[in-house]
């Protein structure tokens, strides 16, 4: 049966290429609606060129760029998203503020790392545009021919890179919203530069040793899982010593290397506390002589990499860990404020209470309890 429908989808797509030519008059050239259809070609973050609609009224989202549209104000739009932008995770603030809309919408892909296409759906569906967040090419020229539809893709690796800034701006062309995804972007850049002006200068000597434990990636992990050029500590210039490993992104570390180290300052992400408490109740000996345990210097990090990145976590970390390592540095900065207000800029609303009431928000731990 799928093999049929997999000719049936490349005949839908070979009478929808000739539909869609375009004409020197900018229209699309075919039968009955879509000779009088105008449409335009951008470049997405991929570097693929895409003919699509001049006007987008509905729109699906495979892999996690509902979260993307959510940011570019256009989540209004979206018509089709996966079936994990529906959980409603707290964790997931994108899923969690359109809980009511997206719990309404098509399913048309399973989402998160193993993510599974439902091209059946997209066809019967019909948007007039597929948005993917993805750097898998292949993947979406497949979706593209099998289903006729256009697909663009966006891409963006971390706060403040570039690509998610080129990320909002195309999203914000395409879909109408550019003056909203400027002022997201226009917001990023001025947290971006406050960060740096407070922590750039700090001497290395003054700055104390940090480290970030149960970090999740491909699951979650106990105090070894960590991060080489940990995001938020990045941003704020922090001593990270696991950058002493020379390796970046997520890795385990072993336990021995956390004793040497001794860091000064201990973040964990609260959503694997249970695997850390775990541990502690086998290796209690370990965690009692770190430094950070014994003086009470035992903070959450919120995890951000939750179906990809979540950005706005990620700036309120970067702030959370900025307030902690540095108090003189922070001393003006009230955070509760600070974060609040890059939710409501990236999210529409504030955030913190949906946070600690699902029992991963900001503030100071004590392992083993």
């Amino acid at each position: 049966m799928k093999k049929i429908l997999a000719i049936i989808f490349a005949v839908m797509m070979a009478v929808s290429v000739a539909a869609c030519q375009e004409n020197s008059d900018g229209t699309a050239s075919g039968g009955s609606e879509m000779a009088s259809t105008p449409v335009r070609t951008v470049t997405d973050l991929l570097g693929r060129e895409v003919a699509i609609p001049e006007q987008i009224n509905r729109v699906a989202a495979i892999n996690s760029a509902a979260r993307m549209l959510t940011y570019a104000g256009a989540a209004d739009k979206l018509v089709g998203c996966t079936d994990m932008d529906k959980e409603a995770q707290a964790g997931m603030p994108y899923t969690y503020v359109n809980a009511d809309r997206f719990s309404s919408l098509a399913s048309v892909g399973s989402g998160g790392s193993s993510d599974t296409v439902y091209t059946e759906e997209l066809v019967t569906l019909a948007p007039d545009l597929i948005f993917a967040f993805t750097t898998d090419t292949e993947l979406l020229d497949e979706v593209q021919a099998q289903t006729g539809i256009p697909v663009v893709g966006l891409y963006a690796k971390e706060i403040f890179d570039e690509s998610f800034y080129q990320t909002l701006e195309l999203a914000g062309s395409i879909m109408g919203t550019e003056e909203h995804c400027a002022q997201i972007v226009s917001s990023m850049k001025e947290w971006q530069q406050d960060l740096q002006d407070r922590t750039r200068d700090i001497p290395e000597e003054e700055k104390p040793s940090v480290y970030s434990g149960a970090v999740s990636f491909k699951g979650g992990h106990g105090f070894e899982g960590t991060y080489g050029a940990y995001p938020p500590f990045v941003a704020v210039n922090a001593n990270n010593v696991v950058d002493s490993t020379g390796k970046t992104g997520s890795m385990l570390i072993d336990l021995e290397k956390v004793t040497v180290w001794d860091p000064d300052i201990i973040f964990l992400n609260p959503l694997n506390m249970n695997l850390v408490n775990e541990d502690y109740e086998k290796n209690a000996a370990f965690y009692d002589n770190l430094t950070a345990v014994k003086e009470g210097r035992v903070y959450t990090q919120v995890a951000f990499n939750y179906n990809s990145c979540n950005m706005e976590i990620a700036m309120a970390d970067a702030y959370y860990a900025g307030t902690v390592i540095y108090p003189e540095a922070f001393s003006d900065v009230d955070f509760e404020e600070k974060a609040e207000e890059i939710f409501r800029v990236m999210l529409g609303q504030d955030y913190l209470k949906v946070l600690e009431e699902a029992g991963i928000g900001f503030g100071e731990l004590t392992i083993g309890k």
